[in-house]
């Protein structure tokens, strides 16, 4: 039989990444998300949460948690998972298996895909775009990308969504500056350059980087 799961790590608190939780913890696994994660999972506990969460099951909750990141030393190996505040959302997590050479992104990065930013969990598009710039300076051309959604890429991969989240943030803040409204801005299509490559709610992403803009203001 294969050895036991020991250590589950929770990218961010979205069921999709965090709905094998119960099941894994029922069979011996240690849980381990950042304090958000937790939080969000479960916000009975918590009266000064805001936003998006769910309550889980007590045995999906996380049981270790970390505010800054947490390393592994595994069967001669490490593993490093590090926050990175307010992207995708508020307890995000990259994680880099460092002798490995691979860096696991999670949900910070949509390869194919434009990012869905849950800002009603923490998430901005200004932390998505330090997120990316963290996880970029930790690569170099031979790393493997894991992202949360899409296919393995390649530090390339990942240059290209920082240039297109860049790209469009600029193109927003300007049109925003011209006094557009967020409707006006959403209908103006700044994202229309990266439209053939970057699929799926244009529209959801150019709405979380106008918050941003205006937020930073």
């Amino acid at each position: 039989t294969p050895d036991p799961v020991r250590f589950v790590v929770n990218t961010h608190w979205h069921g999709d990444h965090t709905g094998g939780n119960e099941n894994l913890g029922e069979a011996g696994a240690i849980l381990v998300a950042h304090a958000n994660v937790r939080r969000r999972m479960n916000p009975t506990e918590f009266t000064d949460l805001v936003g998006r969460s769910r309550q889980a099951p007590p045995g999906a909750l996380p049981v270790v948690t970390f505010t800054d990141q947490v390393n592994f030393h595994w069967n001669g190996v490490t593993l490093r998972a590090m926050h990175m505040p307010h992207a995708h959302t508020d307890g995000d997590a990259a994680i880099h298996f460092v002798e490995a050479n691979v860096l696991h992104m999670g949900d910070l990065f949509f390869n194919g895909r434009y990012p869905f930013i849950d800002t009603g969990s923490g998430g901005s598009a200004d932390g998505l775009i330090e997120a990316v710039r963290a996880g970029l300076a930790l690569t170099d051309a031979d790393t493997k990308i894991i992202p949360g959604h899409g296919p393995l890429a390649t530090p390339q991969d990942l240059e290209a969504y920082l240039d297109m989240l860049v790209t469009v943030r600029e193109r927003v803040a300007m049109l925003a500056a011209e006094g557009m409204t967020e409707d006006e801005v959403v209908a103006a299509n700044p994202t229309a350059r990266f439209d053939g490559s970057w699929r799926r709610d244009p529209e959801g992403f150019v709405r979380a980087v106008f918050q941003a803009v205006v937020g930073s203001r």
